[in-house]
């Protein structure tokens, strides 16, 4: 697969609205209306990752979920991990 380089991701970051890069790592943190949406916008997410055998870092606080993406086998970022970005996008509905 092969890590991406800086230029390609930032270009992708740029199209990816919230997503910012935090060294070898993509993270966005997603506002949803309350606890009970944001479990479940974390099982539409679980979904795709199975799906897509990746699976990002998450961390709920209330109705705040971050997510982080990093393709660790790599050591880095890599097309997976942008895939991941706009899958989990979607997944907001």
């Amino acid at each position: 697969m092969g890590l991406l380089e800086n230029e390609r991701i930032d270009s992708e970051l740029s199209n990816l609205p919230g997503w910012a890069r935090e060294g070898d790592e993509i993270v966005k943190r997603y506002d949803l209306p309350d606890f009970v949406a944001a479990i479940e916008f974390v099982r539409r997410v679980a979904d795709r990752a199975e799906a897509a055998n990746h699976h990002p870092e998450i961390a709920i606080h209330y109705n705040k979920v971050t997510l982080t993406l990093s393709t660790h086998s790599e050591g880095g970022i890599t097309e997976k991990d942008i895939e991941g970005a706009r899958s989990f996008d979607a997944a907001m509905g």
